[in-house]
């Protein structure tokens, strides 16, 4: 089974300058907690609600003078469309992360693909499963 088959398409997406209020309305709108940062339609960077609320609103950034460019993860873990789930799921666990931006061969985004997706739709899958176990364990706290 590839990315593709199971991934959400027609993702929204913010600019690196738009506001952190603006993503994060966009957030609350879509029910969602990230978003791929595009400059087009090429990937350059995510922005989580937790990247919002560690890295601009602890730091006592102001939410319409804050540009998403402040705050995102530039240079994010990314999948082809065509990738094989099972390597996209260990890609996953290996760096415990819930969502990945989908991209196709020529680097434009696609789609993004979430725990949720493969859980629902992979379910029968036992190295899915396994990776969904790694992904959802306890991680250290980072006190850097």
């Amino acid at each position: 089974m590839k990315i593709r088959e199971i991934m959400t398409r027609d993702v929204q997406t913010v600019r690196p300058d738009d506001s952190i209020r603006r993503a994060a309305q966009l957030m609350d709108a879509l029910n969602v907690g990230i978003l791929p940062v595009c400059e087009g339609r090429d990937l350059v960077g995510v922005v989580t609600d937790r990247d919002i609320t560690v890295r601009a609103i602890s730091a006592g950034k102001q939410p319409d003078r804050c540009k998403v460019a402040e705050v995102m993860t530039t240079n994010p873990r990314y999948c082809y469309e065509d990738d094989p789930v099972g390597s996209v799921t260990e890609l996953m666990a290996g760096q415990q992360i819930r969502r990945v931006p989908v991209v196709d061969r020529n680097d434009r985004l696609t789609g993004i693909v979430s725990l949720g997706d493969l859980a629902t739709e992979a379910k029968n899958d036992r190295a899915v499963q396994g990776a969904l176990e790694r992904i959802s364990s306890p991680s250290q706290p980072d006190r850097s």
